[in-house]
């Protein structure tokens, strides 16, 4: 190497030495954010499921709220808001609507067909609860809060009302549950 080389590739010996350091900086910099990198990598591959389950919480527990905020609610026979009267899937389609984004049909048979069949040890709030109370399967439903209890609308003079699962009355017309909230729905628009 000649000394016009030399010069060229480090022109001055304090400049050289600055630049080794400067060199080793940044090599040790980038190894430092590559390996940074590689753990945003990993976590980030987590991060899909746990913000999905996140927001299943979030649509569950607004879900929840919102149908508690409707108690008191007048019953009307074919009602579908809360300021003329709700029945049963009147109601549980509106909550569902205005609080998961999630468009139902107004009719119990027909939400009976949407989202997860569950047993009955597997129901978790937001879950959905079918009964037989006009001598036909799914025509009534209602959804559940935890604690062996539902929120609905019954009938008339009694409108939206949270009642206890246990009571023989719904013990005798339980048909099913279904989860809606935490599955994809094959048939369901969403509003979001």
């Amino acid at each position: 190497m000649t000394q016009k080389q030399k010069s060229l590739k480090y022109p001055h010996p304090l400049i050289s030495k600055k630049m080794r350091s400067y060199k080793i900086f940044l090599l040790g910099g980038f190894l430092l954010l590559s390996g940074m990198a590689n753990a945003a990598d990993d976590i980030a591959a987590e991060a899909p499921q746990q913000t999905a389950f996140a927001r299943t919480i979030d649509k569950a527990s607004e879900t929840l709220m919102y149908a508690l905020s409707l108690v008191g609610v007048n019953y009307k026979y074919g009602g579908k808001s809360p300021e003329t009267g709700l029945d049963c899937s009147g109601f549980v389609s509106h909550v569902y609507r205005q609080a998961a984004g999630l468009i139902l049909p107004h009719n119990a048979r027909a939400i009976s067909l949407f989202g997860q069949k569950i047993a009955i040890s597997e129901l978790q709030p937001g879950d959905l609860v079918f009964y037989n109370t006009m001598r036909h399967a799914y025509s009534h439903v209602g959804i559940y809060l935890g604690d062996n209890r539902f929120i609905h609308s019954a009938r008339t003079g009694s409108g939206v009302e949270v009642v206890d699962m246990n009571e023989s009355y719904w013990v005798k017309r339980f048909n099913g549950a279904r989860r809606v909230v935490t599955s994809r729905l094959p048939f369901a628009a969403s509003n979001e």
